[in-house]
Parts: structure tokens; C-alpha cells; sequence
């Protein structure tokens, strides 16, 4: 059996436990924090991060989307990233989410009083002192991560609030968001939903107007089976096509500044974002994520199909981010 720890009102344990309810693999959710073996976790998996997904073999591992990967090689049928250009665009739309929307997720919970104060309290299991230090995390977090201003706070809500009106339309075509079978995008997609904006109160209020998409995120588990096939590459869904063209001015010059700081052993750097420059915390991490895709197009395509995704990633306006 597989064990995922981690926490319900984490983004990427949430993203996680969905791949594994998709895959149909044997698994059990623990809270880390309560399982009395954190101390433990923490060193084995070599973060404080979670989740941490603890295999047969007894290894214990972090890191959701090369988890994924992982899962991927054992249940091949079941794949959250196909093969070929089409898992290309299916990792890149995912990554959308992974390393941009997830500062909306930090905004939405740490910004508002009520959401802060709901989401302390459950995430210490009630610890009241806990709870205060990991509300004064939260704002920290914001100011990291860019939506300390005003304008910034309301750009990154109604961008939300588009990707949620884009589910609702995609939703009522298609049983998942990228055709009738489930992928990575959708995974992170109830990461955010499941984790974030159906629990904490103040966005909870947003997600509520789209009925299908509180639905979908209450029953994806229950959907029935066979799936069905994927939109094609490139074309791929309207939803897909409506994150794709946000990324090329929201995480298109978020990324290339973090990788430039990267370079350049900056500890911050300013992007242009939503007609403002707004500072960012460097940070190691989306720059490897970012290389991962990077490497996936180089090592596991052939030459025509390399062609045809860098002729894709130019049109979408994002080759220079995942171009060599």
C-alpha cells in the first residue's frame, strides 16, 4: 500500500491524492502532523514540505509531479502526463498552476482574516500558540510571493475567477478539463479546489457561482469508467487554450526573472505583472520545475515531434521559457 502524508488544506497534497484516486492505486491519507512520525518523514524525505508519499518499496519520497511520473511508469494505462507533444502541453498547462496560481491559493488564505484564522486552526489540529505562528507565516508568504499590493491582490482574484468560469464552461463539454479523461492539469486543478477555494470561507463565496465546478470537485472520485480519449495536440481544449493564453503575461516574466535571479545568485527580482513591477522572493524551485519540462522535450521526444512542439510553444508566445 501506498501512504500519502500530508495535509487537507495543502495544494499539492490534495493534487496528490487525486492522481492517486485517478490511478486507482491502493492508498491512505495520513495527517503528517498527527501521525507522531514528522521528525521522521521529514528526514527521510529530506523536506519539511509536504506531501510525502511513502511506497511499498519503504521508500518515502516528495515532490507531487515526478511522484506522478513515477505512477505513470507503473500504471501506464492510467497516465496523468501522455506521451508525446501532447504530454508536453498537458505539463506545461499544469505548470501554470504549480508554480502561478498557487500564489493566488497563499493570497486567498492569508489575506483574509476569517480564511487565515479557519485555515491556522485546522492546519495545528486546534493548536492555538501553532496557530498564531502560522498565521504570521502567511502574509510573509504573500509578500514573497507577490500579491502584497492592492492591484495585485484584485488581478490575481479575477484571474481566478476566469479559470473558474472556463472550468464551467469546459465542464459542461467534456467530463475532465482537457477531454473526457483525467490528466495532471486536472489533479492540481482540485489540489487548488479541494485544498483551497471550496474550504476556506472568502473564496468558497467566489467558487459557489459555478455550480459544475463545486460539483465536479464534490464527485470527480465517482465519475464513472471507461474514460474517454484526450482533446488532440495542439489544439487541446478551450480551457487549455484560456490558461494558455494568461501565461505568456502573468508566468512567462514571473519565471524567466526567477531564472535570471537563479543565474545571477539574486535574492529577489521584479517582473512585470499586471501593469506594475512587483517583487518576488527568488526561489529554487521553479526553475527546476521549469528544467524539468525543458528536459522532457529534449530526451523523451523524437526529432519531428521535438519540431513540432517548439513551433507550438512559439505560437503560445512561451518558447522562451522552455526553449533550450
Amino acid at each position: 500500500m501506498y501512504r500519502i502524508y500530508g495535509n487537507d488544506l495543502s495544494y499539492f497534497t490534495r493534487k496528490l491524492e487525486a492522481a492517486f484516486r485517478f490511478y486507482g492505486a491502493d492508498f491512505e491519507f495520513i495527517d503528517k502532523r498527527a501521525s507522531g512520525r514528522a521528525e521522521e518523514i521529514e528526514q527521510r524525505a529530506g523536506t519539511h514540505q509536504v506531501p510525502v508519499l511513502h511506497t511499498p518499496e519503504n521508500w518515502m519520497i516528495a515532490d507531487s509531479t515526478p511522484l506522478m511520473q513515477l505512477m505513470d511508469s507503473r500504471l501506464p494505462k492510467r497516465r496523468m502526463f501522455p506521451e508525446g507533444p501532447l504530454g508536453i502541453l498537458v505539463q506545461v498547462v499544469e505548470e501554470y498552476f504549480d508554480e502561478w496560481i498557487a500564489r493566488t491559493m497563499v493570497h486567498y488564505r492569508w489575506h483574509y482574516e476569517e480564511s487565515a484564522r479557519t485555515a491556522a486552526l485546522r492546519i495545528t489540529g486546534g493548536d492555538a500558540q501553532a496557530a498564531r505562528q502560522v498565521a504570521q507565516w502567511g502574509p510573509r508568504a504573500c509578500r514573497a510571493t507577490g500579491t502584497e499590493s492592492e492591484r495585485q491582490q484584485e488581478a490575481a482574484e479575477a484571474e481566478y475567477e476566469r479559470l473558474l468560469a472556463a472550468m464551467e464552461r469546459q465542464l459542461g463539454e467534456t467530463r475532465f478539463l482537457l477531454g473526457d479523461r483525467p490528466t495532471a492539469v486536472d489533479c492540481i486543478v482540485l489540489g487548488g479546489l479541494r485544498g483551497h477555494t471550496t474550504t476556506d470561507p472568502d473564496p468558497k463565496k467566489v467558487v459557489t457561482r459555478f455550480p459544475r465546478v463545486v460539483r465536479w470537485a464534490e464527485q470527480y472520485a465517482e465519475r464513472d469508467e471507461p474514460w474517454g480519449e484526450l482533446a488532440p495536440f495542439p489544439d487541446s481544449t478551450p480551457f487549455a487554450r484560456m490558461v494558455l493564453g494568461e501565461m505568456p503575461t502573468t508566468y512567462r516574466p514571473f519565471v524567466l526573472g526567477n531564472r535570471r535571479a537563479c543565474e545571477n545568485g539574486d535574492k529577489a527580482f521584479t517582473a512585470e505583472v499586471y501593469g506594475e513591477s512587483v517583487s518576488y522572493l527568488t526561489r529554487g524551485y521553479p526553475e527546476r520545475s521549469r528544467q524539468m519540462i525543458v528536459d522532457r522535450i529534449r530526451c523523451q521526444l523524437d526529432d519531428e515531434s521535438r519540431r513540432k512542439v517548439d513551433r507550438w510553444l512559439e505560437t503560445a508566445g512561451l518558447g522562451d521559457c522552455f526553449g533550450d
